[in-house]
């Protein structure tokens, strides 16, 4: 079954709070909690057709917000009044402010993965191994640090790096944005995006610190030869490796049914395989999806994205076509890229992650984003990226109901994303939520067609033919096709209108996807041409062809001539922003 996953951020999914202020703290702006995802709300989300749901944010992280028995970080560790998830105070815990009853947060949590697991839904979690926060101290697992020598930058046995002082005016303390953090008045630690520095910058991730997996990064790549061969055993592994394998490990045993790996490309590949053999010899099916990059910070000379799915990741982030699919709208890309990008990014079919939003992206809706029109062509571009690929689909929680980042805000600031460090909520959202109803009574008439597009979608990507089903791109059979969305003056197709079939052999089901991707255009004399090549490739040999709207299969089935198909092609407009899904056969 491909992973339809639900990105679900539980500060924010089941906050009942619509009345927040800007830098609001938990108990003016609320927070969403663990119990407040009944049974009911995931029933919903499963009938949508998600497989899967990334519980995000759910471990014990750095905070300003203070329990009688879990005292808050200091601002200067903190970005944020809530903080940021990605600052982890404790790998073996969750966030108190998640539960009606911190002191039973645990037990809470636990609760809502049996209530996934009941619904059918396989619930995941975050795994940041790269770094921790500043205050990072467990109360159940090995202190990361213990043992380790403050003045040494780099030893294979230590848990952290520390910095040296090298030249004049470098030393301690170190001289985070915000102020002097009182647990590193002595000595300092290297920044979790590898800045190596007394004084890192506010844009650097200055409230973490990066964990040593037992090679040196500023001696290149060619210190990763040093590690300890994949197959070691725990005891030979590096202390940091132990640590983790202890982590993963935990959240096996109660229930958690895979992992996103933050930042998985800063991590030693051997490490991963390590890891991930382990986890599987516990639970074989556990899944492992990689936040990944080919950027300067990964830990191979070739496309980290392309490794980690040989270590064993089942899926990596495809931004390459999110990227693409956002510059449409903001660089004057064409729909024809898409080809190009399909083609020299084969891996990415059958294992990349497709996304539109996540915590870290845009939301597609707000309106200084995606040039200001994603609201108009969001059913188009999420049909042409979930529909082209083989992998996981992830749908960040609001993207459904058309969000548009405008609740209260604070550190994140009004950029165009739902902000991950302060406590806010998520208005578009919140009117399906309803207190706790989760249904549709409140939704506005664009929320509701919306959310409407999103339970027409998703479930027919279990399709054969676009769950395993090989792909075959059509828009260079129609770029001389003056019919195909062509504008005025255009002397080539393929500008707006994007189209391909999919065609699973052992199950004989063979779909033609077309889309619109213009915010404006009305292509009411659209065609599509499939050429004979194609119908050669899908093994429809006979003269006639039956197609099913599988989107709206209230609309009438359609019986064409396959020669037709080829020469004059399939009649079907297309307003801005609208997409069409065919199940094609032979009659």
């Amino acid at each position: 079954m491909r992973p339809v996953i639900y990105q679900l951020f539980v500060r924010h999914f089941s906050n009942m709070n619509t009345q927040g202020v800007e830098w609001g703290n938990i108990k003016k702006n609320g927070c969403g909690k663990f119990n407040d995802i009944s049974e009911k709300a995931l029933r919903e989300i499963a009938k949508m057709g998600f497989t899967h749901v990334w519980l995000t944010g759910v471990l014990r992280h750095a905070t300003q917000t203070d329990y009688p028995s879990i005292p808050a970080q200091p601002k200067s560790i903190v970005k944020g009044i809530a903080g940021s998830p990605y600052a982890v105070v404790d790998y073996f815990d969750v966030d108190p402010d998640l539960a009606g009853n911190p002191e039973n947060r645990i037990g809470e949590f636990k609760e809502l993965i049996t209530r996934c697991r009941r619904l059918g839904l396989i619930p995941l979690m975050d795994f940041v191994p790269n770094h921790v926060s500043r205050a990072y101290k467990s109360e159940c697992g090995e202190d990361f640090g213990a043992g380790d020598d403050v003045n040494t930058f780099f030893a294979s046995e230590q848990g952290y790096y520390y910095l040296t002082t090298n030249r004049n005016g470098d030393g301690p303390p170190v001289k985070l944005p915000d102020g002097i953090y009182e647990g590193e008045v002595s000595f300092g630690r290297v920044t979790g995006n590898n800045c190596v520095s007394w004084t890192p910058g506010e844009y650097d991730w200055y409230e973490t610190v990066k964990l040593n997996y037992g090679y040196n990064f500023l001696a290149g790549h060619s210190a990763l030869h040093s590690l300890p061969h994949w197959t070691c055993s725990k005891e030979l592994a590096p202390k940091t490796w132990r640590i983790m394998d202890s982590i993963i490990a935990y959240w096996q045993e109660m229930g958690i049914g895979g992992f996103r790996c933050d930042m998985a490309h800063m991590i030693p590949m051997a490490f991963w395989r390590w890891l991930i053999s382990r986890a599987r010899v516990r639970v074989s099916d556990v899944f492992f999806m990689a936040e990944a990059y080919n950027d300067d910070m990964k830990t191979t000379e070739g496309d980290p994205c392309a490794e980690l799915l040989d270590c064993g990741f089942n899926a990596v982030y495809d931004a390459e076509s999110y990227h693409l699919s956002r510059r449409i709208y903001t660089e004057g890309k064409w729909a024809n890229d898409f080809d190009r990008l399909f083609r020299n990014m084969m891996f990415y079919a059958k294992s990349g992650v497709r996304y539109l939003e996540n915590h870290d992206e845009v939301r597609v809706c707000s309106p200084q984003c995606w040039g200001g029109v994603g609201e108009k062509v969001l059913p188009a571009i999420m049909t042409l990226l979930y529909a082209s690929g083989q992998g996981p689909v992830l749908v960040y929680n609001g993207q459904e109901v058309g969000e548009r980042a405008e609740g209260p805000t604070g550190y994140g600031g009004g950029d165009g994303k739902t902000s991950i460090f302060d406590y806010t909520c998520l208005p578009q959202l919140q009117a399906w939520v309803a207190n706790g109803a989760y249904d549709d009574a409140q939704l506005s008439g664009s929320a509701a067609q919306l959310r409407d597009f999103h339970c027409r979608l998703l479930p027919i990507l279990q399709n054969p033919a676009l769950d395993k089903g090989e792909f075959y791109g059509l828009n260079w059979a129609n770029m001389q096709n003056p019919s195909f969305g062509r504008e005025p003056l255009e002397k080539t197709s393929g500008h707006w209108v994007y189209a391909m079939m999919r065609h699973h052999a052992h199950s004989k089901s063979t779909v033609l996807v077309i889309v619109n991707l213009s915010p404006d255009i009305n292509f009411f004399n659209l065609k599509v041409a499939v050429p004979e090549h194609a119908f050669g490739w899908c093994g429809i040999h006979s003269e006639k062809v039956k197609l099913e709207n599988l989107l709206y299969p209230e609309e009438p089935e359609k019986i064409l001539m396959k020669n037709d198909l080829s020469t004059i092609g399939l009649s079907y407009p297309l307003r801005p922003g609208q997409a069409a899904v065919f199940q094609l056969s032979a009659i």
